[in-house]
């Protein structure tokens, strides 16, 4: 069957989000309204970043709503309900997740651990292994600039060549928009339990001049939707000649 843009994102957000009803009411409405307003989930398959056979690690993974969101559209497309404007959605070999809070990793382990692979621990610490997509999704900011340098450096070093790092970051440069989002970061990670971080963010084209000293062609896309925020998307990716862990 085939469904408007619309029709399919308000399926995928309905598919995507039921297994957390057994996880709890708040999670199932957080993965509700985080689906809902969020543009980066729909951008992710609209742009058909996601190569087929990938082995994803999604590093500051939350409660696994990214693992969800593959699975709902996999699924989906799979049963024929899908949109003709939209690439096909990716077949994923293996999915990682590395979170800081044993909640989130516990209601990600519940609402789709049989699929993924949720693990507790601190990014700056673990061991990424081997991926071909590594996914950092507003986490970065979260360490201080020599420790994401370091997550960089072994990002590039877990990926293959034309391995791609996926990150959305809050360019500091952004002015007012980028204090907003600054705030509602603060205000989020006091909400989870966090306390009071002091949070490390950076220029836009210090995020890139970065990663382009470790071998990455990064390109850029807003990722705010109808949100004020200074937001954007990094799609990052290794030179196909770069050698592994350079």
């Amino acid at each position: 069957m085939t469904l408007s843009p619309e029709t399919l994102r308000k399926r995928l957000i309905d598919q995507a989000s039921g297994p957390y009803r057994a996880v709890g009411r708040f999670p199932y409405h957080f993965a509700r309204g985080k689906l809902r307003r969020d543009p980066v989930f729909v951008g992710l398959l609209k742009r058909g970043l996601f190569p087929d056979n990938a082995r994803i690690l999604d590093l500051g993974c939350g409660q696994g709503l990214l693992a969800a969101w593959l699975l709902a559209a996999r699924k989906l497309y799979d049963a024929g309900e899908w949109s003709a404007d939209w690439p096909a959605p990716p077949r994923v070999t293996s999915l990682r997740g590395i979170d800081l809070l044993t909640t989130d990793i516990q209601r990600a382990h519940r609402a789709c651990g049989q699929w993924a692979c949720f693990e507790e621990g601190d990014m700056r610490h673990m061991d990424f292994g081997q991926a071909d997509v590594v996914v950092i999704m507003d986490a970065a900011h979260y360490v201080d600039e020599s420790s994401q340098d370091d997550i960089l450096r072994r990002v590039r070093a877990a990926l293959p060549p034309n391995g791609l790092l996926l990150t959305r970051v809050g360019d500091a440069g952004g002015g007012l928009r980028f204090q907003l989002s600054h705030w509602i970061d603060r205000t989020v990670a006091l909400f989870r339990g966090m306390g009071h971080l002091r949070l490390y963010p950076r220029r836009l084209q210090d995020w890139i001049q970065a990663l382009e000293a470790l071998g990455f062609r990064v390109e850029t896309a807003p990722m705010n939707g109808l949100l004020p925020f200074a937001n954007v998307m990094l799609i990052a990716r290794l030179d196909e000649s770069a050698g592994v862990g350079r």
